[in-house]
């Protein structure tokens, strides 16, 4: 049986009580650079997005799950995106918005929980995750729990006037 629960977080759908986490987390500029953002979303924008947040992987090709500490506190986010059902892949990207609960086993568990899941579950043969070169404790997270680096995307992100490298890993179901 796979579960979504481990012994310090659980990974849930999210909820219209997330709106203003949600909020909070998209328009916080210092995680603009591993997202790809770079405008601020409003309420409104966000509401619509939770208002289809149920829609099936198979449909729109992404899944978003809050990770929560077992007080049920929301932690942060972690998505699975790109989800190629053919090809039996997908990416996975997660942030913990609460820095005070990193590096304490919180990311490496809630991978843990959703690689089972998509491994199990979606029968996926692979995810991979997509770093920049400089987040060492992202590069050594992954790297811990079985994601091995196989390429490198030169100056793939522009931050202000430099580029930064970014690097892929890929962890196969075996």
């Amino acid at each position: 049986m796979v579960t979504l629960k481990g012994n310090i977080v659980y990974l849930r759908a999210l909820e219209q009580k997330d709106l203003n986490f949600l909020y909070e987390l998209e328009n916080n500029t210092l995680v603009w650079e591993i997202s790809g953002t770079v405008t601020p979303y409003s309420k409104d924008v966000l509401q619509l997005y939770l208002d289809n947040a149920h829609r099936d992987i198979y449909d729109v090709k992404q899944l978003r799950l809050v990770i929560s500490n077992l007080e049920h506190k929301t932690i942060g986010l972690i998505d699975l995106f790109d989800f190629d059902p053919n090809h039996k892949r997908a990416g996975l990207g997660i942030v913990i918005h609460d820095e005070a609960q990193r590096n304490k086993g919180v990311g490496a568990e809630a991978i843990s929980l959703l690689c089972n899941y998509v491994f199990q579950v979606l029968g996926l043969r692979q995810v991979y995750a997509n770093i920049l070169e400089d987040n060492i404790a992202s590069m050594h997270l992954f790297q811990k729990l079985g994601f091995i680096p196989v390429g490198v995307k030169k100056d793939w992100v522009r931050v202000g006037s430099t580029y930064k490298n970014e690097i892929l890993l890929q962890k196969l179901n075996t």
